[in-house]
């Protein structure tokens, strides 16, 4: 099986971790086995745990790092990474990698059902089980539809084209992922199909990030990575988009809080220290190269934080 994915900011996400040959590591997402393989490269004696929920994805891996003594495989989602590091008996960890959202793999196959630009079943399951984007689009209210485009799609028409979903199926269900993009470029005033992009984008994103509940799964993951690192471990984030970027933003500036006592204190009473520093004040973008050969990789962000 082919597994295609292109790492955005792939050398700065291995850089950041500050590899140890000797260390121990997650990479939580890892898809194509790209990271997995650049963090496997640098051990001798340490440990590797990759994990995925994509089936297809774990096949690859297994195939790519056959030959890593260092490497373990775990078929879960990263949320569930500490529960897998307990199962393995893993001690604390020098870094975590998690690469978010949907592979290139997934965007390009087109029987997944996560793209609009070619005909297939609407699906877009990064594990293959569950409901699919077709349950929802056929099953929910267009209300609970419009709050679900509204919030993960960040899409000012929601409304218009949760109706226009709703109203669609009322002839034959929506099977297709050609099928609900031309509802919805029908559901937007002619305005909005003049802009630069497909209209169907938001809503398919936001469709997406529902059926695999990313942002609960992202929250917890952030907790369990966090609870695995021994003081100095590094965990490095790539997002793709603003959800999931002020999610982390926010998550590692909480953890480098320390004192919260009043300005005019003369003492700290409150006795907080800071569990992290961060390592890029603001994150990194994709450099102007990176642009040029992978557009997907335009709204990446990397963050990186240091447990104290």
């Amino acid at each position: 099986m082919e597994f295609h994915h292109k790492p955005v900011l792939f050398d700065e996400a291995i850089e950041s971790l500050a590899i140890h040959p000797d260390g121990v590591y997650i990479d939580g997402t890892a898809g194509g086995g790209g990271h997995s393989r650049a963090i496997a490269e640098r051990l001798t004696t340490g440990k590797l745990l990759s994990i995925d929920q994509d089936p297809d994805a774990i096949e690859v891996v297994r195939e790519r790092l056959r030959s890593y003594s260092c490497s373990v495989l775990a078929r879960a989602n990263f949320s569930e990474m500490d529960r897998v590091a307990r199962d393995l008996d893993l001690p604390p960890v020098d870094g975590v990698l998690l690469d978010i959202g949907v592979s290139s793999h997934q965007l390009d196959t087109p029987e997944r059902g996560f793209s609009y630009h070619t005909d297939a079943p609407l699906d877009m399951r990064m594990s293959q089980q569950g409901p699919s984007a077709r349950d929802l689009v056929n099953t929910l209210t267009w209300q609970e539809l419009a709050r679900i485009i509204s919030q993960y799609g960040e899409d000012r028409n929601a409304k218009s084209i949760a109706k226009g979903i709703v109203k669609a199926r009322e002839s034959a269900p929506i099977e297709t992922t050609v099928q609900l993009a031309e509802i919805i470029k029908a559901s937007v005033p002619a305005a909005v199909r003049r802009e630069q992009g497909h209209p169907a984008r938001k809503t398919f994103q936001a469709l997406r990030i529902e059926v695999n509940g990313e942002l609960d799964c992202l929250s917890k993951g952030l907790d369990a990575a966090f609870s695995l690192l021994k003081p100095g471990g590094r965990l490095a984030v790539i997002t793709f988009h603003s959800l999931e970027d002020r999610m982390v933003k926010q998550r590692m500036a909480s953890w480098c809080q320390g004192c919260t006592c009043p300005p005019d204190f003369p003492v700290c009473v409150c006795g907080k220290q800071p569990k992290a520093e961060l390592l890029y004040k603001k994150g990194l973008a994709p450099s102007e190269a990176e642009l040029e050969y992978n557009p997907r990789s335009r709204s990446a962000r990397l963050r990186v934080c240091i447990k104290r």
